[in-house]
């Protein structure tokens, strides 16, 4: 077995792998010299990223739609492939005011997504249909996974839960779901070593109200306009939290439900609910203190509040500035 990933395995995992794993620190080219050339039988595609880091949006389509289409063609050339394995997401559905109260494996998202993951997601899904055209040989397995929780999960939204102030958009409750950093684990082994043909979605069953993750974290949510959210972003990005995209900030206003019965069927095997994987993050990173309070410094308080307000003053002043100019050129068309 061979694995491949553009930087080593920290020392745990290293540990965990030996023996086991040959581990191969390459770039692309890499994985898709060892595609063709390694008489591979199964490849298990995980390089999707959701969030841009070093080199920023071009850098992070160009591993996610580039990087998948050179994969693709490694693999239609490869004569001993018999099982693919191709990580999605759920943000493939979008998330709008339009959306179904739980989306299946065969619902089209209401409205095209604003943010490039999702966007980069339907297009990789796309070319992966090409692919089992071309090759109906293969055991394609597509995973729509819901965002990771967990003990060990350091993800933007798992750091957006462990803020001591977290906002909230004003007026909006939504419904979320989680999978387990394990149980996606799990349910991608079953994907490579047993035939399961299609697209699944993978989320713990169940929903956890967005109000209820913040109580639950011990965490003080402050309900802002939504405009504030794209302030609060910004305010992330700049103090090293992570970039939250378009699809999070969508997802934090919308929230998003998927249906998971057939999952379960097929692969006989029920991962543990959302709520039940939130509680497992929270119990494992520490972040609900004795007596049920989050212990918040007021300069911390008094920070993020201003960052917010400052976000909103400006949006609110660009959109009376567009709005002004609007109604001065108004008379030019009497």
């Amino acid at each position: 077995m061979i694995g491949v990933d553009t930087v080593p395995p920290s020392a745990a995992l290293a540990e965990l792998l030996a023996g086991r794993v040959e581990v191969v620190i390459a770039d692309l080219r890499g994985v898709v010299s060892a595609v063709t050339q390694g008489g591979v039988e199964a490849v298990a595609h995980m390089g999707v990223i959701s969030s841009p880091g070093r080199g920023g949006r071009p850098a992070m389509k160009e591993q996610n739609i580039i990087g998948t289409m050179q994969l693709l063609a490694a693999c239609q050339a490869a004569p001993t492939l018999r099982k693919l394995v191709v990580r999605s997401s759920t943000a493939a559905y979008g998330a709008s005011f339009r959306d179904p109260a739980v989306f299946t494996e065969s619902t089209p998202p209401t409205l095209m997504p604003r943010g490039g993951f999702a966007k980069d997601i339907i297009e990789v899904e796309g070319y992966v249909r090409g692919f089992t055209r071309r090759r109906a040989d293969v055991i394609t397995t597509v995973l729509r996974l819901a965002p990771f929780v967990g003990p060990d999960a350091d993800t933007t939204l798992t750091r957006y839960f462990a803020l001591p102030v977290v906002p909230t958009v004003f007026g909006r409750d939504p419904r979320l779901q989680f999978i387990h950093i394990d149980d996606a684990l799990e349910v991608l082994v079953r994907a490579v070593v047993e035939n399961h043909r299609g697209t699944y979605n993978v989320a713990g069953p169940g929903v956890i109200m967005l109000s209820q993750a913040i109580r639950r974290a011990g965490r003080i949510g402050i309900p802002v306009v939504e405009p504030g959210m794209s302030a609060f972003a910004a305010f992330a990005k700049a103090s090293g939290i992570g970039g939250f995209n378009l699809d999070q900030l969508d997802l934090f206003v919308h929230g998003r439900v998927v249906d998971t019965s057939r999952l379960i069927e097929e692969f006989g095997f029920q991962p543990r609910s959302t709520e039940d994987a939130f509680a497992d993050l929270v119990q494992g990173r520490g972040l609900r203190r004795p007596g049920g309070f989050a212990t918040v410094r007021p300069e911390a308080m008094a920070a993020a509040e201003a960052s917010i307000l400052d976000g909103i003053r400006a949006v609110r002043a660009a959109t009376g500035s567009l709005s002004g100019g609007r109604r001065r050129r108004e008379p030019a068309h009497d």
